[in-house]
């Protein structure tokens, strides 16, 4: 059976600096912070809590009254991020030919529509009303952006939704890659968005004790990945999405590859539903070198999960020793959630993205408000404060969820052959 590479033609994100990819990272390699403080609405709380919010994006302009009024936030994130990676992918709008019915769209979300779901909560609860909109289920239902996305584009393949927790995306564009790998789709949408910004998410995640704190100011550095004062998470929102085809489909019709989407590894850590275990991430990590072929030599950087949880970072970054062994402290690693905040089940897409903007541009976004590495955390190569300028061949991107679910995509330099 043919195996085809991987090639990654177009790049969609919605975030909190916008919808442009490369503007976006120019702003994480300044290590610029989007967090700030934020109150729901509705709410019941009363006090600011830092997160990550998508002030300048509209769901009307950038979709249309009908499709905006029946999606939820999450969703409209997803098919703007989608829409926006098919054109930079330079393939055409419009009525779909024929061969896109053998397109089709791997997409992860954590938590769906939840935003809908809760404010018809609200409705009911508050306001007294007796009826919701006969939309909500189509809004709540986890697979409403992939479902919309395959009928904006016209692909008529499989269109899946994976909820796996914060791995939700990055095992989404893993399945991806197996879809074209192994000739089972021309293209795919591959993707994922989240829009936790809720009073019942923020409650939720705070009775954790997992969320960090800080108002005004502060809140910009209240997510310190690996760092000895870090303090918690931070919640974000937004979506990306990757276009993927095999390489010499894109090739022939003289598509723009970002980077190789090479290997993907995913394992469990059958431990416990929501603290980390190095063995599990180990072996997810080795699986995608081995499925990339690629040696832990050829390896130059990590975009780490990263979370600023004081038992989640000693985790990963002992995982990464224990695989990189010796040449640990030469792999440069860096947490972006530090900036953008954790969008739970899109973060995996959205830092599979920087990471291919990392090959591209040969450049290394930092893990920003990084002053003082906890000695637990040591080990490897930091990149901390601002974005540094350097030689990578080859990448990774890691998720790890609730659960035990763990997710490593690996990415390859495109060097151009003309």
């Amino acid at each position: 059976m043919t195996r085809h590479r991987v090639a990654v033609t177009g790049l969609g994100l919605i975030g909190p600096f916008g919808a442009d990819p490369g503007a976006s990272f120019d702003r994480l390699m300044a290590g610029e912070s989007a967090i700030r403080p934020y109150i729901p609405e509705p709410s019941i709380l009363k006090t600011p809590v830092p997160a990550v919010v998508c002030d300048q994006f509209g769901a009307e302009a950038a979709l249309g009254r009908t499709t905006a009024g029946m999606t939820d936030r999450y969703a409209q994130f997803g098919i703007a991020a989608a829409l926006n990676a098919w054109q930079d992918a330079g393939l055409p709008t419009g009525s779909p030919p024929q061969e896109r019915v053998r397109g089709s769209v791997c997409w992860g979300t954590g938590l769906g529509g939840t935003r809908a779901v809760e404010l018809a909560y609200f409705d009911v609860l508050q306001k007294g009303r007796t009826r919701t909109s006969p939309l909500l289920i189509v809004m709540g239902m986890h697979n409403a952006a992939a479902a919309h996305i395959a009928m904006r584009l016209g692909l008529g393949g499989a269109a899946t939704t994976t909820s796996v927790a914060c791995a939700s995306s990055a095992i989404a564009l893993g399945e991806a890659l197996r879809l074209i790998r192994h000739g089972e789709a021309e293209i795919v949408v591959a993707g994922g968005s989240e829009a936790p910004l809720t009073a019942g998410m923020l409650l939720a995640w705070d009775a954790m004790r997992v969320l960090a704190r800080g108002d005004g100011d502060a809140a910009r550095s209240a997510c310190r990945p690996f760092s000895a004062d870090r303090a918690g998470l931070v919640l974000g929102e937004g979506g990306a999405a990757l276009v993927l085809e095999p390489y010499e489909r894109a090739e022939q019709r003289g598509a723009r590859i970002y980077a190789e989407l090479a290997g993907y590894g995913a394992s469990c850590d059958h431990h416990h539903l929501a603290q980390p275990l190095a063995t599990g991430q180990m072996r997810a990590l080795r699986a995608a070198l081995d499925d990339a072929g690629l040696a832990t030599e050829e390896l130059d950087y990590v975009n780490s999960h990263g979370t600023g949880t004081v038992e989640g970072d000693p985790v990963e970054i002992d995982a990464l020793r224990q695989v990189f062994g010796a040449r640990a402290e030469a792999v440069a690693v860096s947490s972006t959630k530090s900036m953008l905040g954790h969008m739970l089940g899109a973060t995996g897409a959205v830092e599979a993205l920087i990471t291919v903007l990392a090959l591209a541009r040969q450049q290394v976004p930092p893990t920003a408000h990084l002053r003082h590495v906890d000695p637990a955390c040591e080990g490897v190569r930091h990149v901390a404060g601002i974005g540094q300028d350097l030689a990578l061949r080859a990448a990774l991107s890691s998720s790890f969820a609730f659960g035990g679910s763990n997710a490593v995509l690996a990415f390859r330099r495109h060097v151009s052959t003309h």
